[in-house]
């Protein structure tokens, strides 16, 4: 399965555009949601079958074009399962194991050197106050520290809002007073005026839309707080390390951390 994210948003439509029709199915975004399919479709599930066609319909106009391309993607997955000498796998019936329900604490951070520069975010999981698993990603060649924390606030929310889903209480820790304050309070007067503000433009608008809209559906199962940094804080200093490991590994993709969690080890890093 596959989180709808703003970075899979983006590899279907280009920046400017919109989706087609069929691409519209595959979010299961409403005709008369058109105009808001970002924010309707923004932390959805998808089976990975969905999200590769969703990709692969980038930018085919014609309906016909279309067609073709998802009858030839429908041959592919029948082949591949023939083939198989395994089980066969229908993606669109995978379901996500449902958590054993209980508190959990994400701990989220972004980091930029210089600012503004090589920027990255990172993001720690706590269920029962042990230590769960490691986030890190989006990288940005010429990031701010603004941005990267607003992307690990997002990615922190994509998060909890899956694990509200399974019936656990969630808390996200957050060390940056202006993302929080971007998302809880300045974003309800912007959005009264047009998304706009007096003395000049709101940066970093459209990641900020996207978290506060999905803060705004979760927020009864979700609370939001402030931490400081570099308080001892175990969870924050290792998110902290997996913004560096971002920026280390260049990665543009928000993904788990796959390599053996050494707390110790971790801690040791140092930007690059």
């Amino acid at each position: 399965m596959q989180i709808v994210t703003q970075i899979l948003l983006n590899l279907g439509v280009k920046e400017g555009e919109e989706p087609n029709e069929s691409q519209l199915l595959l979010l299961d975004v409403k005709e008369d949601k058109k105009s808001q399919w970002r924010e309707v479709a923004l932390g959805k599930e998808l089976s990975d079958a969905r999200a590769e066609l969703f990709v692969l319909l980038a930018g085919v106009k014609t309906k016909k074009a279309r067609e073709t391309i998802i009858s030839n993607y429908k041959a592919l997955q029948k082949f591949r399962k023939e083939e198989s000498s395994q089980e066969p796998v229908v993606e669109l019936e995978v379901q996500t194991p449902t958590l054993v329900s209980g508190d959990v604490t994400i701990y989220c951070d972004g980091g930029c050197t210089p600012n503004p520069g090589k920027a990255g975010s990172g993001v720690a999981v706590y269920r029962n106050d042990s230590l769960s698993e490691l986030w890190y990603g989006l990288y940005e060649k010429m990031g701010t520290n603004n941005t990267a924390e607003l992307g690990a606030l997002y990615e922190s929310l994509l998060l909890a809002q899956k694990e509200a889903q399974n019936g656990n209480k969630v808390a996200i820790k957050c060390d940056s007073m202006y993302s929080i304050e971007c998302i809880k309070t300045w974003a309800i007067s912007w959005e009264k005026k047009g998304w706009t503000k007096k003395g000049g433009e709101i940066k970093n608008l459209e990641i900020i839309k996207f978290a506060y809209y999905l803060y705004n559906s979760i927020k009864k199962d979700v609370t939001l707080s402030h931490i400081k940094a570099h308080a001892g804080f175990e969870g924050n200093e290792l998110a902290d390390r997996m913004t560096m490991y971002a920026i280390q590994e260049k990665s543009e993709a928000f993904v788990r951390y796959d390599e053996e969690i050494n707390v110790a080890d971790i801690l040791k890093m140092r930007a690059g």
